[in-house]
């Protein structure tokens, strides 16, 4: 998939004011594995069969698929393998993927997101590499670092040499945020919840991958072909790389900073924004106050207002939408300052705030927010009233332990 991605056009825009636009915008300083690959004239791989893991970011800065990118480099591409969202970006969160053909690369499609997650022997027959190209989003329950994780592990089984062609973290490097799973809540083989880390974990694909690879009693052969220029501090807006949504609803790299924080709501009885024109970016529900919310937010580094909009089902959002047809009352959110802004605080600020109004309900009794966090420990701390504060603070020593722990694997 090119820049184009599906929209909405039934929905409605939030109400407020317009939203300011960034004065310039930077001159592309980061250069992904898929350029390097590119400028190396396909490197290790030239000549050999791959099955390509990809989706609609899976591009260059100037928009090239990389299918054609490795085909042109002289790497014969036999077979596309699609996360969630399809190979072409237009599946809704949690669909069922259904793709079987490339009519433009001319080759099948693996779905990888459904009834199988995880590539058979049969997948991976006839092919000497599986490379792994997907835009990440730098948070576990975002369901491509899950992908990689599954597809490493069929590679190593399969003896299959497994390459990564690295992407930028849209968080940054250095943003550690949120709960470790906890084995002890039998939640770990949710495909939310495969990664290892904090909920923010700070990798980018190619770190988590040689992490998780010195974890299996087999590992792959596996090779990661680096970025140039990005440096861990970096957010995406740092990298001068104009922003391919890797999936329908998160749509700008100010959303996906957002997300791990707002995405919470997705737990809950209060819309996250899905069929809106600011998914993530604006959260209610017909029932919620703002005024009353916002401020007991933990709002650092952000502009937080009131605004209304009416959810719309079809295209990006899907049919299970939130309120549909029904005006919100709702809060819009604006990044000022990405280095003091910590999405997950904001996460648990919302789930404290908004637990006291009358409509807000756990969904799934609660088991859609443990599988979603990896942990029961977080609801656990919500309903028994403890401080946002004190629930974040109690992250502290396994991110600590993360920090060290991550950086045997660090590349930049």
């Amino acid at each position: 998939m090119g820049p184009e991605q599906p929209r909405n056009d039934n929905a409605r825009q939030p109400s407020g004011p317009p939203r300011a636009k960034p004065s310039s915008t930077p001159a592309v300083t980061v250069r992904v594995g898929l350029e390097q690959l590119d400028a190396d004239h396909g490197g290790a791989l030239k000549g050999k069969k791959v099955g390509l893991i990809a989706h609609a970011a899976s591009v260059t800065s100037d928009s090239r698929r990389a299918v054609d990118v490795l085909r042109l480099a002289g790497v014969e591409v036999v077979r596309l393998f699609a996360p969630e969202h399809g190979a072409q970006g237009k599946a809704a969160a949690g669909e069922k993927v259904d793709d079987a053909f490339d009519p433009l690369a001319r080759v099948p499609i693996v779905s990888l997101y459904g009834e199988k997650r995880k590539p058979s022997p049969e997948d991976l027959k006839g092919i000497d590499a599986l490379v792994f190209d997907l835009q990440d989003g730098g948070v576990r329950f975002y369901t491509y670092v899950s992908t990689l994780i599954v597809t490493l592990q069929a590679a190593a089984d399969a003896g299959v040499e497994y390459v990564v062609l690295d992407r930028p973290n849209p968080l940054g490097g250095e943003r550690v945020e949120g709960p470790a799973t906890d084995p002890g809540d039998d939640l770990k083989d949710s495909f939310l919840s495969l990664a290892p880390g904090p909920l923010v974990h700070g990798l980018t694909a190619g770190e988590m991958a040689q992490y998780v690879n010195a974890t299996l009693p087999k590992p792959a052969k596996l090779t990661v072909i680096q970025m140039h220029g990005w440096k861990r501090t970096m957010t995406w807006a740092d990298t001068g790389r104009a922003w391919v949504p890797p999936s329908p609803n998160l749509r700008s790299a100010e959303a996906a900073l957002v997300y791990p924080g707002t995405a919470l709501l997705e737990a809950t009885s209060v819309s996250e924004g899905r069929g809106s024109e600011m998914p993530f970016l604006i959260i209610g529900a017909p029932w919620l106050k703002p005024e009353s919310v916002i401020p007991s937010l933990s709002s650092s580094g952000l502009s937080l207002e009131t605004g209304t909009f009416t959810p719309e089902p079809g295209g990006a959002a899907g049919t299970d939408v939130k309120f549909a047809g029904q005006p919100c009352q709702g809060i819009r959110i604006a990044v000022k300052d990405a280095a003091t802004f910590s999405p997950y605080k904001l996460g648990v600020s919302l789930l404290a705030a908004l637990k006291g109004q009358d409509g807000f309900e756990w969904r799934r009794e609660g088991q859609a927010l443990d599988r979603l966090v990896g942990t029961r420990k977080l609801r656990t701390a919500i309903d028994r009233g403890d401080p946002v504060d004190a629930i974040v603070a109690s992250d502290l020593p396994a991110i600590e332990a993360w920090r060290k722990d991550r950086q045997k694997v660090l590349l930049y």
